[in-house]
């Protein structure tokens, strides 16, 4: 799987999403790393880690940058996309409460994974899209990127006065309701699981889970 120069990620950017965990929507994107020695592609093992027994799963559509994107404004930001690929933000729930800081518990090996990446131009309107994922089949995340606080060309426009966005960067845009530690009781990933993301004109992405 190709590695991105950054992996950039969007935390409470789905307005269930942040009701559900009980917080305030952010007032401008909220944005953490993942290491991008995560990632993984379709088919590939999601490897839980023997010092945390909280891993989550957390749909979203990732963005793929295209051309170099500096200080773009909201109203062109989308022609710096060249494609959209289905993606699972894995984390140790345990580790980033604990520790209170989000990259460490989100960049264990295999906690990112990702899927092909579909062009833009297939995809169209990246804020129409359903946004799904399920666990041997059975539903836990629906729904759609229209709920999202920060759209995609906004986001790129806010990470583009602070930093060069180049070709091939990945950011993952936040996921919606539905996550496991928010579930009663939480529904943590277990050896033997299967995830799969589904998102709308992208396709899906699917990850055994291992111990």
């Amino acid at each position: 799987m190709a590695r991105p120069g950054k992996l950039i990620c969007i935390g409470l950017n789905y307005r269930a999403h942040a009701e559900e965990a009980g917080l305030a929507l952010p007032e401008s994107p909220l944005c953490f790393a993942k290491w991008p020695s995560s990632i993984i592609g379709d088919g590939e093992a999601i490897a839980l880690p023997s010092v945390s027994d909280q891993i989550d799963f957390e749909a979203e559509l990732a963005v793929v940058i295209g051309t170099r994107a500096r200080n773009v404004d909201v109203a062109t930001a989308l022609e710096h996309v060249s494609g959209y690929a289905c993606f699972n933000d894995v984390s140790a729930r345990d580790i980033q409460m604990r520790e209170g800081q989000w990259s460490r518990s989100k960049s264990f090996d295999t906690f990112a994974p990702m899927g092909a990446v579909v062009p833009a131009a297939d995809v169209g309107d990246p804020q129409s899209l359903a946004v799904r994922c399920l666990i041997n089949g059975e539903t836990m995340q629906d729904g759609n990127t229209s709920d999202m606080v920060f759209s995609v060309a906004e986001i790129i426009a806010f990470l583009s006065q602070e930093t060069t966005l180049e070709p091939g960067d990945v950011i993952a845009t936040g996921t919606p309701a539905g996550i496991g530690m928010t579930r009663e009781p939480a529904r943590y990933l277990v050896p033997g699981d299967t995830v799969t993301v589904e998102i709308e004109r992208v396709g899906t992405l699917t990850n055994p889970v291992t111990g």
